[in-house]
Parts: structure tokens; sequence; C-alpha cells
């Protein structure tokens, strides 16, 4: 693919401000989405000390995730990194029955195999563009 840096930014680009969205605008809410977070769990079978930290870290995953894929660094850890928070995120939606956030969470998981999907692809054709982004 000649374009293949061009079409590939803009691919990832949904997704990866979806993500940095998410981080970003709860870092500075940092304690309150704690909170939040803390108490819609505390129906799950997941202790406060496992809740309590992963509270703290996913803003940060997320906006690190989110920048890194905006960026193209790294890009095949990066996406592996995403669809493992977002298997994290579908564990814990499960626990506590919440299926609508389960919808979204997959659909994320889904955009991120489709991408890990083009990149791979691409990547199989051994271009100087994608060696980039390994």
């Amino acid at each position: 693919m000649k374009d293949f840096k061009t079409v590939y930014f803009f691919l990832r680009l949904p997704i990866a401000v979806s993500l940095a969205g998410h981080g970003l605008v709860r870092l500075p809410k940092l304690h309150a989405f704690s909170e939040w977070m803390v108490k819609t769990m505390e129906k799950s079978a997941i202790p406060d000390a496992m809740i309590i930290p992963f509270s703290y870290f996913l803003p940060v995953a997320e906006a690190v995730i989110g920048i890194l894929l905006l960026a193209g660094f790294k890009s095949k850890l990066t996406i592996y990194s995403g669809l493992t928070l977002m298997s994290i995120l579908i564990l814990g939606s499960c626990s506590i029955e919440n299926w609508t956030a389960i919808e979204s969470q997959l659909l994320h998981s889904a955009y991120l195999a489709g991408l890990f999907w083009f990149f791979s692809r691409h990547a199989d054709h051994n271009t100087s563009d994608t060696k980039a982004l390994v």
C-alpha cells in the first residue's frame, strides 16, 4: 500500500481519540473517579483492595494507550495493551452485570482487533513504513 502511513493514521485516529479522551477527562478529577468506580463496583466480588488501585491506574492507562496510538508508537504492543485493558474492563463489567458497558468495551475491542489485522496484514509485506511503526 503506497500511502500506508496516512491510511493507518486515519484508521487509528478514532480509537486513539476515544481512549485518550476517556483518560484525559478523568485525570483532573482522579479521586472523584476512583470513588465513583469503587461505589459502582461495590456489588462485585472483586475486592476493594484491587479496585482502588485500578481506578487510579485506568485513566492513566487509557490516556497513555490513546496517545501512543495517536503517535503510532510501537503499534503492535500498544494495540495488545489496549486489548488487554478492554478485557480487564469487560471482566469488571461482567462482575456487576453491566451489560451496556460491555457492549461499548466489545466495540472498542473489535475496533482494536480490526486495526491490528490491518497493521499485521501490511506488516507481512515487510515495507519500510511498517518497520518504523513496529
